[in-house]
């Protein structure tokens, strides 16, 4: 894996040896509620769809347990 990072950092003028991220994004405007709840039903996915969990609230570390209505690890305001 080692010569991928070093490949990927050579192709890439804002690396000096090694790339593991990659640098670009696609920025979306979330321009009204469909596409906010169509990101956040995205992000509280990703542990389900990775494995690790097998509903959204159980990942510790993802906001979808406050909307369950179970504690998380940061406080966070739902706004309906």
């Amino acid at each position: 894996m080692q010569w991928m990072f070093r490949r990927a950092g050579n192709k890439n003028g804002n690396n000096k040896d090694w790339q593991l991220w990659q640098q670009h994004n696609h920025p979306v405007e979330l321009s009204s509620n469909k596409i906010i709840d169509q990101k956040l039903e995205y992000v509280h996915y990703n542990p389900v769809k990775a494995g690790y969990v097998e509903s959204p609230e159980h990942w510790m570390y993802s906001s979808a347990r406050n909307y369950y209505g179970k504690p998380g690890l940061i406080e966070v305001e739902l706004c309906y």
